[in-house]
C-alpha cells in the first residue's frame, strides 16, 4: 500500500484529500472519505459559523478519523468560520481565494494543521514562512476557481521553492494521475470531481448526471473579467455568462448574473440556469461508487502504474 509522510503527519491511511467544494462537501461526505482512508473536507463555502458547527457535528458523529474544514478567504464570514474551527480544534484547516496569513497564527495555537490552496509559487512562499504544515498545488484543470498555471508545470516550481511536503491537485481522478503527481515531486493529492459522484456525495443527481456524461473538452472558464476565474461544465448558463462577459455589462450587473448560480446546480439541480462547477478530469468519470471503493481502485491503480514505471525507458 502506498504510504508518505503526509500519511504520518495527519494520521490518515492514504495520501489523498477529498476537495472543498461548495453546496457539495458536507458533513457526510468529508466522513465517509475519511473512513475510506483519506481526509475528508468540509466546505465553510459563503455560509455562517452555524452552518459550519452543524456539518462539523455531523462528521463527528459518522466518523473518529481525521477530517478537514475549507475555508474559502473571499467570504463574507471567513472571519466567524476562522474563529469556530479554531475553537472546534479540528484536524486540517485548508484554504483559498486569498492569503490566509491573518487566521494562521490563531489556527496553529489550536493545534489545527493549515494546508492552504495555492496557484502560484510566490504565494507557496508566503504560506510556507507563515507557518503552513503543507500546501496544495492546484492547476487550472480543476474545477471550481482556478489560476493559470497547469498541475504540470506548478506542482514542481512549488516542491522547488518549499520545503513542505506538496500535495498534487488539479487533473487527478486515476491512479494515473497519482503516480504523474508523486514524479513531479508531490506527496500526495487532492481529488474533487471524482468525488462528486461518490454514492455519499449529497449533490443534486442532475449533477452527478452531468459529470458521468462530460467528455474531454466539456468545461469551460468564465469570470476572468472579474478576477474570479471558475471551471464549469459547458450549459446554457455557462454559456450565456461567457457572453455577458465580453459585453458592455457592467461588473454589477455581472456579478449578479452568478449569484446563486451554483446552488442552483448543487441543490436544485437547474440545468439551465444552474452553474455546475468540475474539473477536466470529469471526461474520465464515468461511475458512481462508495468514497472508499473510489480511493482502494486509484491507489491500487497507482501502484500498478509505479511498478510498471519504465517500461518504456531503455
Amino acid at each position: 500500500m502506498i504510504k508518505t509522510p503526509i500519511c504520518d503527519l495527519l494520521g490518515i491511511e492514504y495520501p489523498i484529500f477529498q476537495g472543498g467544494m461548495a453546496w457539495i462537501s458536507d458533513g457526510k461526505l468529508a466522513a465517509a472519505v475519511s473512513n475510506g482512508g483519506g481526509l475528508g473536507i468540509i466546505s465553510a463555502m459563503n455560509a455562517n459559523a452555524e452552518y459550519l458547527k452543524k456539518q462539523i457535528d455531523l462528521a463527528r458523529s459518522l466518523t473518529d478519523k481525521p477530517f478537514g474544514v475549507n475555508i474559502m478567504l473571499m467570504s463574507p464570514f471567513a472571519e466567524e468560520v476562522a474563529q469556530l474551527v479554531a475553537q472546534e480544534k479540528v484536524a486540517v484547516v485548508t484554504t483559498g481565494a486569498g492569503n490566509p496569513s491573518r487566521y494562521m497564527p490563531m489556527w496553529l495555537e489550536a493545534g489545527i494543521k493549515v494546508i492552504p490552496v495555492v496557484a502560484s509559487v510566490g504565494m507557496a512562499k508566503l504560506v510556507t514562512k507563515a507557518g503552513a504544515a503543507a500546501i496544495i498545488a492546484e492547476g487550472g484543470e480543476s474545477g471550481g476557481h482556478v489560476g493559470d498555471l497547469t498541475t504540470m508545470v506548478l506542482v514542481p516550481q512549488v516542491c522547488d521553492a518549499t520545503h513542505l511536503p506538496v500535495l498534487a491537485a488539479g487533473g487527478i481522478g486515476d491512479g494515473r494521475g497519482i503516480a504523474a503527481a508523486f514524479m513531479l515531486g508531490a506527496q500526495g493529492v487532492q481529488v474533487g470531481t471524482r468525488f462528486l459522484v461518490a454514492e455519499e456525495c449529497g449533490v443534486h443527481p442532475n449533477y452527478k448526471k452531468k459529470v458521468l456524461k462530460a467528455n474531454d473538452i466539456a468545461t469551460m472558464v468564465t469570470g476572468k473579467r472579474l478576477g474570479h476565474p471558475v471551471r464549469q461544465i459547458k450549459n446554457q448558463f455557462a454559456k450565456d455568462y461567457a457572453k455577458a462577459e465580453y459585453s458592455q455589462i457592467s461588473d454589477e450587473e455581472l456579478e449578479k448574473l452568478g449569484s446563486g448560480a451554483l446552488y442552483r446546480a448543487a441543490v436544485e439541480g437547474d440545468e439551465k440556469t444552474g452553474d455546475f462547477l468540475a474539473g477536466q478530469i470529469a471526461g474520465m468519470v464515468n461511475k458512481e461508487q462508495p468514497a472508499a471503493e473510489i480511493i482502494q481502485e486509484m491507489f491500487q491503480q497507482a501502484e500498478e502504474v509505479l511498478k510498471g514505471a519504465g517500461k518504456w525507458v531503455r
